[in-house]
């Protein structure tokens, strides 16, 4: 059988929650929903065993009593967390006004899944059990969203566990993997969200290394490698952005960064401001580097590239996501495409290129990790 790809990555790149468009005044034939899950059973699962077990809620009593559960679980506060972010423009307002929608009216739904799997999870760390339902219970999802009808992947519930099993009829050794409320969608048609490109969040051989074309084995500079690490600080996204615009801040922290000073030139940081790093490393040596900020975007990306900025030696890269009360800082590095330090002890030993690359990213990457460690410390203090 010849698969349509292009229609497969259609289905993959647009299934997600989709609260707002799911249409409650249409009926969902119950064997709509029996041939999704038999495709959802053809997903893998540990030692072959068919342990996983699908609860199919359509009778508006029992409806009713989840949702009333579900407003208890989370719910309420979802709405009031919608009535509060209304109107102001916060990264979060959608998707609480999603969340509240769907909590506001959840009983009329036209069926509620509920995967379940055979066993209790012991908190032991050892596969076996959530292993072997997420992946049905997203090809669930999936195969909904090919014939026209959607889901919104909810675990909130969950949080009230004993009084889930009490409604539903659950025993003690079966555990409930999410609640799925299913129906027709308003409309087929939708659209791909941003998302982290694979190429920042992807890794090769080791955690954090990363190559911007990854076409030659083996490893070689020309692949673009480099190094990529994260942190989650408890604290603003104004606190995070004003200690990595400080250029001097990593010094405290780096065992190769030495210091940094603006041109004189320079009264305000904006694309093409100027400022002389030092360095020192007992493999190259010492040396004062030129950089240029390439990259500035308030409060989101801050970048520098090193030496000449049509061909630099290296791109570094803050780059924050908010999550509410908290940020996500991503520290970035990528090596080259212009010669440096690094490429001169390549040109020495050039049957040694690989092993050369991936001792400088491990070395790059215990640095940025000490600073962005030092920044997590100095602002949850």
């Amino acid at each position: 059988m010849d698969l349509d790809s292009n229609a497969i990555d259609y289905v993959l790149s647009t299934t997600r929650s989709v609260r707002l468009r799911l249409d409650f005044e249409r009926e969902v034939d119950p064997q709509i929903i029996l041939d999704c899950i038999d495709i959802a059973e053809q997903a893998p699962t540990g030692g072959n065993r068919s342990s996983r077990r699908w609860i199919i809620v359509t009778g508006k009593s029992q409806k009713e009593k989840i949702a009333d559960l579900y407003l208890k679980a989370a719910g309420n506060w979802m709405i009031q967390a919608r009535d509060q972010l209304a109107g102001t423009g916060h990264p979060n307002e959608k998707m609480m006004e999603s969340a509240a929608y769907l909590a506001e009216n959840l009983e009329k739904a036209p069926a509620i899944v509920i995967p379940t799997i055979i066993g209790i999870h012991d908190n032991s760390g050892k596969p076996g059990l959530f292993d072997s339902v997420i992946q049905s219970a997203w090809s669930f999802c999936l195969a909904l969203r090919a014939r026209g009808l959607g889901s919104a992947w909810t675990t909130a519930v969950l949080g009230e566990q004993d009084e889930l099993k009490r409604i539903l009829s659950i025993p003690d050794e079966v555990t409930e993997i999410a609640l799925l409320p299913v129906a027709w969608t308003k409309g087929t048609n939708f659209s791909k969200v941003q998302r982290t490109p694979a190429q920042d969040i992807s890794y090769f051989d080791s955690y954090g290394i990363t190559f911007e074309d990854p076409s030659s084995s083996p490893i070689s500079f020309s692949d673009g490698p480099g190094v990529s690490v994260e942190v989650d600080i408890d604290a603003s996204v104004s606190s995070v952005w004003d200690v990595v615009t400080d250029i001097n801040f990593p010094a405290k922290y780096s065992d190769e960064f030495v210091s940094a000073e603006w041109n004189d030139q320079t009264e305000r940081i904006a694309l093409g401001s100027k400022f002389q790093g030092k360095n020192q490393n007992e493999n190259i040596g010492e040396w004062t580097v030129e950089c240029t900020v390439d990259a500035y975007e308030e409060k989101r990306v801050f970048g520098w590239c090193t030496g000449d900025t049509s061909s630099p030696g290296a791109r570094w890269r803050y780059e924050l996501e908010s999550f509410g009360s908290s940020v996500r800082l991503r520290h970035k590095a990528l090596l080259g495409p212009g010669p440096s330090g690094l490429t001169r002890i390549i040109e020495q030993h050039p049957d040694k290129e690989e092993q050369i690359i991936m001792n400088r990213a491990a070395s790059l990457k215990a640095n940025m990790v000490k600073v962005l460690q030092g920044i997590k410390d100095y602002l949850e203090i």
